[in-house]
Formats: C-alpha cells, structure tokens, sequence
C-alpha cells in the first residue's frame, strides 16, 4: 500500500515509515537527485582544467619562482633565496619609473576612452539613419589584433611618408617631427593609440547599459518637462552606473597590463618613456634572463593592482550608495 503513509508488516510488528507522493522515503532524495552534484562536476570540468592547468598553475608557479634565483642558461640548480628579489625590487628606481609611467598611461587613456565611448554609445542609441552600420564600423578596430593596430599606426606616425605628417605639410603647419621617437610626444602619441583601440569594446558595453534602461522612464520625464542634460543626469546615468563601474575598472587593469601595443609602437623607447612595467617585466625575463626578478616583479605588480582596484571599486561603490 503506497501513499502517505504506508504500513509494513514484519514479523508481526507494524512499521510506519512517511513517504513522498512518490513513495520514496521522505527525507531521503534519490538518485536522481544525488547524480546531480557528480553530473555537474563532469560538466564544469571541460571549463575547469583549461583554467587550473593555463591560469591557476601557471600563476602559483611564479609565485614559487618569485623566491628563487632563477635564470636563463644556468648550469647550476636554482636555489630558495626568500624575499630578497622583494628587497633589490623595492630598491630599484628603473622599475618604480615604470610604474609611474604605467599609472600614467592607464589613467590617460581610460579617462578619454570612456568619455568618448559614453558619447558614442547616447549617439548610437538614438533612432537615427543607417545606426546599424555605424554600429558595426564602430567595433571594427576591435576586431583587429593588437599587432596589427600597431603597426598601421606606426605606418601613420612614420615621420617621412607617414600620412600624418604629410597632412600636416599639406596643411601648412611645419614639417612634421618623430611622433614615436621623440621624448615629449612618444607617451602622448601611444596613448592616443591606445584610446582608439580600445574605444570600441567601451562603447558596446555602454551601448548594452543604455538599451536596458526603459523607455517609460525617458518619456514621463520628458512629460514632466525635462531637458536633455537632466533626463540623462536622472534617468540614464543612475541606470548606466554599474556598468560604467564595472567596464571603468576592467579598463584601467586591462590598459595597466598592456604590452603587445607599446612593444609594436616603441619598445619601451625612447630612453624608456613608454617602458610600461609588464615592458620592464619582460625584458629582464627574456632579455637579461633573470626569471626570478621577474616573476617577484609580476607578484608586486598583482598584489598593487589588487589594493588600488579595491579602494577605486570601494570609493565608487560608497559614491553611489551615498547616491
């Protein structure tokens, strides 16, 4: 007999044992449910050892190497030296001077990077002519390999027949300069670079925050009599916030962290004034062969970028509870 209760006899003796509509033991899931947990496991791990075996291993691994010393073509066996590569790092003004200037380029190209972006994405927003096809030319320098970025930009800042000097011959306006080779236009001329680059992939995720806010909420305040500037102050930018947030944040580590377009551009020159620090990082790794320094050069750079996300994320986060 099945149902919510059922009733065995035993050698004389009645048991009750409580039942699910299924007649299962109540308390006790089934197989099927027990196989989910093991059935989930088989599905993450497709997902999961490409990320243990490329990122997760890889990076303990230059956490150990940051304590050794390291090197290229060394005959004898690396030895455990502690935080001494710390020490000598914390000491050497060439990297710290990387650094800076890697502060500065992640600034100078975020900050322009999302305020053009922002003005492209309200653009592309509108119901305007032809807004499919400017979207799409919109993502096109996305689409292209740091690589080639680089090198089409150095064809434009070549200072003989590069097309930007020669519109400025053309124009009137001097004889044009070594954009990429001079000390006080090399870092500006990079960034500019580096803001074109990565403008498209600010905008689509601009773009998305916008298509998400409700048109309901544009049309009571236009009925309500607001302007331009106050719907977008009102509506648009508490919705776009978060999205601003997160996409500001992966900017700024993500331009940190360049290095395939200021190696194409400059190589660090000249006399280091683009060396951003993964540059720093990887010539003392591959070209002066100290695989130690550099590894406790990565961790440095990790744990800095870690706090000064964490107080940027924090501060921006409290602005707009305080909102």
């Amino acid at each position: 007999m099945t149902g919510p209760a059922r009733g065995r006899a035993e050698g004389g003796d009645a048991v009750s044992v409580v039942t699910d509509a299924r007649g299962r033991p109540a308390g006790r899931p089934g197989r099927a449910v027990r196989a989910t947990g093991h059935g989930t496991w088989f599905l993450v791990l497709p997902a999961l050892i490409p990320i243990l075996v490329l990122s997760v291993g890889p990076l303990l691994y230059g956490i150990l190497l940051a304590f050794t010393d390291a090197q290229s073509g060394r005959t004898a066996p690396t030895r455990w030296i502690g935080g001494l590569n710390f020490r000598d790092l914390l000491q050497d003004t060439l990297f710290w001077e990387s650094f800076r200037i890697g502060l500065v380029w992640a600034v100078a190209v975020t900050v322009p990077q999302f305020l053009l972006a922002l003005g492209l994405a309200l653009l592309l927003d509108q119901d305007l002519r032809l807004r499919w096809p400017a979207r799409v030319l919109a993502i096109v320098p996305w689409a292209m390999p740091e690589v080639v970025v680089g090198l089409m930009w150095r064809l434009v800042y070549h200072p003989d027949a590069g097309v930007l000097n020669e519109t400025l011959r053309d124009l009137g306006l001097g004889e044009g300069r070594d954009w990429l080779g001079g000390l006080g236009t090399a870092l500006p001329a990079v960034v500019v670079v580096g803001v074109w680059a990565g403008l498209p992939q600010t905008t689509v995720a601009l773009l998305a925050g916008l298509q998400n806010t409700p048109r309901e909420l544009h049309e009571a305040a236009a009925v309500d009599g607001a302007g331009a500037w106050r719907r977008f102050r009102t509506v648009t930018w508490p919705a776009l916030r978060p999205v601003a947030l997160a996409i500001t944040a992966l900017n700024l580590i993500w331009n940190f962290n360049s290095f395939a377009l200021v190696y194409v551009l400059t190589n660090g020159g000249p006399g280091g004034r683009t060396r951003l620090p993964m540059l720093f990082a990887y010539e003392e790794a591959f070209r002066y062969g100290q695989f130690g320094y550099a590894a406790a050069m990565g961790c440095l750079l990790v744990a800095v970028v870690s706090v000064l996300l964490g107080v940027f994320l924090a501060g921006r986060l409290r602005g707009g509870d305080d909102a």
